[in-house]
């Protein structure tokens, strides 16, 4: 790995640009204007971004990871708690690719 000034200025320039992506999503959200549908198109946002972030890891893993995402996915569905349907995902995950 290269080390040194380079390096060094990379890394605190990803830096920067992570910290000003999100501060100016804040302040431009302070110009928008908090109706019903903004709300709700907020509160929907980070489902949608797991969505999108575990769908592809879905399609591309092996059979256990898709058995325990479905798995998952089932028991939120029925309403059940976020925390015991991960536990259920990586359970049944862990017993299929041990099988």
């Amino acid at each position: 790995m290269t080390e040194g000034p380079p390096a060094t200025l990379v890394i605190l320039g990803m830096a920067l640009v992570t910290y000003l992506s999100r501060a100016s999503g804040l302040w431009i959200m302070a110009f928008v204007p908090l109706s019903r549908r903004v709300e709700r198109a907020l509160k929907a946002l980070s489902g949608s971004v797991l969505v999108a972030l575990v769908v592809p890891a879905a399609l591309a893993g092996d059979l256990g990871l898709q058995l325990g995402v479905l798995a998952a996915t089932a028991l939120v569905a029925l309403g059940g708690p976020t925390t015991a349907a991960m536990a259920l995902g990586v359970a049944l995950a862990a017993v299929t690719r041990a099988l």
